[in-house]
């Protein structure tokens, strides 16, 4: 039981990089020098001070500068690999598992796979918008983003199976928008 929390637990966090990268990140490190969640041994650093500074303006930069129009887009190019080694990284930060390549393995597959899914539909999203809308729109967007970054993050730290379902229940409706995207780019004209 105590593998699947963690494994939900670090779902939860992972996912929510897709949203914002450093937001999840910062409330991790907040809950660990709290004490609400322990980091797996080597990932002590998550408890620190210095960690708290550093995430702390790097969260302020990054929802600031997606309020930029057209930044926001330029962002996603970058925040999409980036999103990906975080929710790896966040995995792989809670999930006890005795073999290093296995918790390395399931921090990738896991966190890695849902953040870079989650940064790829949400990306897709800024750029309908920014085409739609001239970029005027992406200010709702980011906001959305980061209702949904602090509020997944809280409940992956809090209820990481309700965490789970959510996650699960959002890649699911983002596979299938995908799947009815390519449907409709492949059918005859």
């Amino acid at each position: 039981m105590e593998l699947f929390l963690s494994i939900c637990l670090g779902l939860g966090l992972s996912a929510s990089t897709g949203f914002r990268i450093f937001v999840p990140m910062l409330l991790a490190n907040i809950a660990t020098m709290n004490g609400w969640i322990t980091p797996t041994e080597g990932f002590a650093w998550l408890a620190t001070w210095p960690a708290f500074f550093a995430l702390l303006t790097a969260t302020i930069v990054e929802i600031g500068a997606y309020y930029i129009p057209f930044i926001d887009n330029l962002l996603d190019t970058i925040a999409t690999p980036l999103s990906v080694a975080a929710g790896t990284l966040l995995t792989t930060s809670f999930v006890e598992v005795d073999s290093p390549v296995l918790q390395w393995g399931l921090g990738l597959i896991v966190g890695g796979g849902s953040a870079g899914l989650i940064q790829a539909g949400t990306g897709l999203l800024r750029l309908a918008s920014s085409k739609t809308t001239v970029g005027l729109g992406n200010p709702v967007i980011s906001t959305f983003e980061n209702i949904a970054s602090f509020f997944l993050s809280g409940i992956a730290i809090f209820l990481p199976i309700i965490a789970f379902v959510l996650v699960a229940g959002l890649l699911w409706w983002l596979f299938r928008r995908i799947d009815r995207w390519r449907k409709k780019s492949v059918q005859p004209r």
